[in-house]
C-alpha cells in the first residue's frame, strides 16, 4: 500500500477505509512510515476530519498497537471515567471511594500533569508513601481489597497514540476533534472497561473553549464508544474559572479531604456526585433510585464519612500514610508565600482559568516539559469566586509554595500580577456559573 496515496485521499476529503488506516497504525507503531508523512496526513486530517467509522477504526487499530488490559475478574460491570482536564481538577479521588460505596470497581489509569492541567498521578503521590507505579498482575488483589486501584499508564498501553500525540504536539496538529476523540477513547479502551463516562470540561480552562466544540467532542466520543461496543456517557463541565477552592497538588488533595468531611466547595461536590451518579448507573448499581434520588444519595455518602472511609482504604492499601488526626500525610507542607487583593470594590465577574493555571505551574505546581519536577506545595488557594461581592483591599487569592522551596522575588511579584488581571471585578452582579452545563447520553 502506498502510503502518498493515502494522504491524497485524506487530502482531497475522501474517507480512509479499514484497511488505509489498519496500515497507517501499523506503519506508526513500527516506525516504518517516516514522520514527516505522518504528519502529512494528520494535517489532512485536521482540514478535511473524519466520519463515525473512521474515527472509530482509527481509536481500536491505536487501542490495539499495544497491550490491552483485561478487567475480565471485575465482578459487574467495570465503569472509566475520563476528565478532558482543566484546573483544580480533583475529581477522580472523590469518584473513585464514593463508587466503592456502591461496589462499583474503578480500575484507573491516569497520568501526569504537563501545561496547566493538573495531573491525577501526581497529586496522589503527594501523599506521603502513596505508590502510582502499582503492575496489572496486581491489579485483582487491590480491586479485590478496597474495589478500586489508581495506577500511572504503562508505555504498553496504546503506544501508537503516544507517538502521534508527541508528533500533533510539534506540528499544530493537536487542535483537531477526531484526533482528540480517538487519542482519549483509545487509552480508554485499551485500559478495559466496558462502560466509560466523560467529563467534557467546558471553558477558558478547559482545551474546548465553548460549549459548542465541547459538545462536538462529546458527541464524538460517544459514537467512537457506542460503535466500539461500550456503553459512553458525557457529562459537560464548566471550566471557566477553577474547579473548587485550590489549584496545586497538596493543597488540592486537602480539599479533597475537606469535602469527604462535610466542608467542600458546592462546585466540586455537585461534579463528583453528577459523574458519580452517571458510573453508577452504567454499572446497574443505582438500586432503581430515580436520577435526583441518586444524585442526593452520592451527596450524603460524600459528605457524611462513608465515602471517606473507603478513601482512606484506598490510601492506606497503596502505601499512603494516614495521621492520627485523620488527615493524610503529605511529602510537602505548603507554605503561603503571598496574598492577591481586590484592586476594586464590586462583583467578581470572571477568572480567567487558563492563566491561573499557567500561574500555578510558574510557582511550581506543573511542568512545561515532561522532565520538569514539580514542588508538590505550590498552588493558589481561592477566598472569593465568580459571583462573590467583594471590597477594594479584600484578600482574594494566594500563593503558596512548599516550606522546601523558594521562589525568586521578581518572578513571585510577576506571578501576582498575572493572577491579579486575570480576575475581572465589575459593577453589575454577573449570571451564576452552572457546575454541570450538559449530560449527553
Amino acid at each position: 500500500m502506498n502510503f502518498v496515496d493515502i494522504i491524497l485521499d485524506k487530502r482531497y476529503g475522501r474517507a480512509l477505509s479499514d484497511e488505509q488506516i489498519r496500515f497507517f497504525v501499523k506503519g506508526v507503531t513500527d516506525k516504518t512510515i517516516p514522520d514527516y508523512q505522518i504528519s502529512a496526513l494528520l494535517m489532512a486530517i485536521v482540514l478535511n476530519g473524519m466520519d463515525a467509522r473512521e474515527m472509530t477504526t482509527l481509536t481500536m487499530e491505536m487501542a490495539h498497537s499495544g497491550q490491552m488490559n483485561d478487567l475480565s475478574y471485575v465482578d459487574g460491570v467495570a465503569v472509566d471515567k475520563h476528565s478532558t482536564g482543566g484546573v483544580g481538577d480533583k475529581i477522580t479521588p472523590l469518584v473513585l471511594p464514593l463508587c466503592a460505596t456502591f461496589d462499583v470497581k474503578s480500575v484507573k489509569l491516569s497520568g501526569r500533569g504537563l501545561g496547566f492541567t493538573g495531573g491525577t498521578v501526581d497529586k496522589f503521590e503527594s501523599i506521603k508513601g502513596f505508590n502510582v507505579q502499582v503492575s496489572q498482575e496486581d491489579f485483582p488483589r487491590y480491586i479485590k481489597e478496597t474495589g478500586m486501584v489508581i495506577s500511572g499508564q504503562t508505555p504498553d498501553l496504546a503506544p501508537a497514540d503516544k507517538i502521534l500525540y508527541a508528533l500533533r504536539d510539534v506540528t499544530g496538529t493537536v487542535d483537531s476533534i477526531p484526533l482528540i476523540a480517538s487519542s482519549i477513547m483509545s487509552k480508554k479502551i485499551a485500559g478495559g472497561a466496558e462502560a466509560i463516562v466523560l467529563d467534557v470540561t467546558c471553558g477558558s480552562g478547559a482545551f474546548m473553549k465553548d460549549r459548542e466544540h465541547a459538545e462536538q467532542l462529546a458527541r464524538a466520543m460517544i459514537s467512537i464508544g457506542e460503535l466500539a461496543g461500550r456503553k459512553t456517557v458525557a457529562v459537560i463541565t464548566d471550566m471557566d474559572q477553577p474547579l473548587g477552592r485550590t489549584c496545586g497538588n497538596v493543597l488540592e488533595m486537602q480539599e479533597v479531604h475537606e469535602v469527604l468531611i462535610g466542608r467542600g466547595s458546592e462546585d466540586v461536590i455537585e461534579v463528583a456526585c453528577e459523574l458519580t451518579a452517571q458510573m453508577v448507573k452504567l454499572a446497574g448499581k443505582d438500586m432503581g433510585l430515580s436520577h435526583d434520588e441518586l444524585i442526593a444519595e452520592c451527596r450524603r455518602r460524600l459528605t457524611d464519612g462513608t465515602a471517606l472511609a473507603k478513601y482512606y482504604d484506598l490510601i492506606i492499601s497503596q502505601g499512603g500514610t494516614i495521621l492520627e488526626s485523620g488527615a493524610p500525610l503529605y511529602v510537602e507542607k505548603p507554605f503561603e508565600e503571598m496574598q492577591v487583593s481586590a484592586f476594586d470594590s464590586g462583583y467578581i465577574s470572571r477568572i480567567e482559568a487558563d492563566v491561573i493555571g499557567h500561574a500555578s505551574v510558574l510557582l511550581g505546581a506543573g511542568r512545561l516539559t515532561k522532565t520538569d519536577e514539580i514542588d508538590p506545595g505550590a498552588g493558589i488557594c481561592f477566598y472569593r469566586k465568580v459571583g462573590d461581592r467583594v471590597s477594594r483591599g479584600d484578600v482574594l487569592c494566594s500563593l503558596w509554595r512548599g516550606e522546601e522551596h523558594r521562589i525568586d522575588d521578581e518572578k513571585l511579584f510577576d506571578i501576582m500580577e498575572m493572577v491579579s488581571d486575570a480576575i475581572t471585578i465589575s459593577e453589575e452582579k454577573p449570571k451564576p456559573h452552572k457546575a454541570i452545563i450538559d449530560v449527553i447520553e
